[in-house]
């Protein structure tokens, strides 16, 4: 049985200023708990599940604390409206090294702030190998609840930074920079990369000028109907899928 000081912790790791104090993240769900123990067993710190669940997956959890707890203290510390038999308290992951494009292709967001949008980029992106993310400081936090649940898993194996994106794509010497906006280059004219940055600006706003100013290349999905814009994590993934 959770005991209350416990249970007020771990619905306190819903707000980013508990979480980035503790250094740890909330993950709920049975794919999403399954994946990280498998792909990051050490950064899993405890596990609170129901029974059925612990027995079903003892053979991951032999490096995790963990508490077996009924349906109703699932429901109480779930961020979920339908809880799904398992959360996990996650050690953030190390950004202690700086990103780097030489060599690489990275995806650059400017101010994405829909937490949805930023989990599913997380996840193109590792649909597509893109083993890196810098974000712009004005992005949803990569460890909110709802942006770890839109990645799937995929949090565990791309590394994303927070930076300040001018400074960062100054220091990324002769890399080119493809800035995606309404009126560019038609992605589809255009050959595979092997290193380069994708910037994607914000959801309303787009690309900062500041930024905009900067790429080599400015970008495109041409619209064959009417709707005003895409939905920015849609445009990265149709963008990666081209261009990766």
């Amino acid at each position: 049985m959770l005991v209350k000081s416990k249970l007020k912790y771990i619905q306190s790791l819903g707000h980013k200023k508990p979480r980035d104090e503790a250094g740890v993240f909330i993950a709920e769900g049975t794919k999403l708990v399954k994946e990280l123990l498998e792909e990051q067993p050490a950064s899993v710190l405890e596990v609170f599940a129901l029974k059925e669940w612990l027995d079903a997956h003892s053979k991951l959890l032999t490096k995790s604390k963990t508490e077996e707890i009924t349906p109703i203290e699932l429901g109480r510390i779930s961020q979920l409206s339908t809880p799904n038999k398992v959360l996990a308290v996650i050690k953030q992951f190390s950004s202690s090294f700086p990103a780097t494009a030489i060599g690489k292709i990275v995806l650059a967001l400017d101010g994405i702030q829909d937490p949805g949008n930023l989990g599913t980029m997380i996840r193109n992106a590792d649909w597509f190998g893109i083993e890196q993310i810098v974000c712009s400081p004005e992005c949803a936090d990569i460890y909110s609840p709802k942006v770890v649940q839109a990645t799937m898993g995929s949090i565990a194996r791309v590394k994303t930074f927070y930076v300040d994106l001018k400074s960062w794509m100054i220091n990324q010497k002769g890399v080119r920079i493809y800035a995606a906006v309404l009126e560019g280059l038609d992605i589809y004219t255009m050959k595979k990369i092997k290193e380069g940055i994708i910037l994607i600006g914000n959801e309303s706003k787009g690309i900062r000028e500041e930024l905009l100013n900067m790429a080599n290349v400015k970008i495109t999905i041409p619209r064959r109907g009417k709707a005003e814009s895409l939905n920015a994590s849609v445009a990265a993934g149709v963008i990666l899928g081209q261009l990766v």
